[in-house]
């Protein structure tokens, strides 16, 4: 379903490979990578966002409802317990009706990013 491939030759770097697509990923300064890329959790929050207006842009428009812009704001936290959190706030460029955002709350619920997130996808490695 999906697949990247990915290379470090040295440092905190990493490229990154999606289909024809080249991606950068690296630790901020503060943490002792170069910042050339987004960190590894801010690409797990990009997978969450895109997924989540993709899906909202795709029900709505089977609706027929104009959504105008959709901006997905998400933030990654973790408490002094160890407790993460993700939170998303998502906001749209057109007025829409209560129904309407109640709707679309609920199938937020459901995107693909978000349910596996939320199930916890067993990942199984192996060294080459």
């Amino acid at each position: 379903m999906a697949h990247v491939t990915l290379h470090n030759a040295a440092g905190y770097a990493q490229d990154i490979k999606a289909r024809i697509h080249q991606l950068k990923s690296d630790e901020p300064e503060s943490n002792g990578g170069k910042d050339t890329g987004p960190a590894p959790y801010e690409l797990l929050l990009a997978a969450l966002a895109s997924c989540t207006s993709l899906t909202l842009r795709m029900y709505a428009d089977r609706k027929g409802w104009d959504l105008g812009s959709i901006s997905v704001d998400a933030h990654f936290g973790r408490d002094d317990s160890g407790l993460e959190t993700i939170t998303r706030k998502i906001s749209f460029g057109n007025a829409l009706s209560q129904e309407q955002l109640t709707r679309l709350a609920e199938i937020c619920e459901k995107t693909p990013v978000t349910k596996t997130i939320r199930q916890g996808t067993a990942i199984q490695t192996s060294m080459a």
